[in-house]
């Protein structure tokens, strides 16, 4: 059962509703190709499954968990309360909880954390210098991310007024992170 959440304005496009926003299947299929991870890939907030199908067809053995059921087969768990440990994490997280989601996660993953965030609020993420961030994936074009609600009713999605990157964190990583571009139409 979902919680009740404030309505805050999100974009233009969206209002907030629960922090359930949905990325296009390309957005991990490419963020696979491109990323190499070793072991395992947990979402932790997996929504309606569409990261771990992703690394599942990238041939990862993948699984996934989320706050409140959104319909995947996967277990309810609050992730901030979590204890497992993980190969790699790789998740599309709530953004108002973004910081504390990823400082979370670096210290759950054995390797390698990857979380999509809105790339206009990277410049204020001072919490990023010194988290061994190796690369910024800036993807292209825009993805839509419309709320889960509006995919469950039907509802036309398109037309991305946000920009987005993948953060990806190595935990053997110790220098400055890497600028790259993941573009939808493009493999390696």
């Amino acid at each position: 059962m979902s919680q009740p959440w404030t309505h805050v304005p999100h974009s233009p496009a969206y209002p907030r509703v629960d922090e359930h926003y949905v990325e296009p299947f390309w957005v991990s299929e490419r963020l696979f190709q491109e990323e190499a991870f070793k072991g395992a890939i947990y979402d932790p907030a997996c929504g309606f499954g569409r990261i771990v199908t992703s690394a599942l067809q990238a041939g990862y053995p993948a699984y996934g968990s989320d706050k409140v059921d959104r319909g995947w087969d996967s277990t309810c768990q609050d992730f901030l309360k979590h204890t497992g440990m993980h190969d790699n994490i790789v998740s599309n997280p709530p953004f108002d909880i973004m910081q504390e989601f990823a400082e979370h996660a670096l210290k759950l993953a054995r390797r390698k954390v990857a979380l999509i965030m809105p790339t206009a609020r990277l410049n204020a993420a001072h919490w990023l210098m010194g988290a061994n961030l190796e690369t910024v994936w800036l993807m292209t074009p825009r993805p839509s991310m419309p709320p889960g609600h509006v995919i469950q009713a039907g509802g036309k999605v398109g037309g991305g007024k946000s920009d987005y990157c993948w953060l990806v964190f190595n935990k053997d990583y110790d220098d400055l992170p890497t600028v790259c571009w993941l573009k939808r139409d493009e493999s390696k």
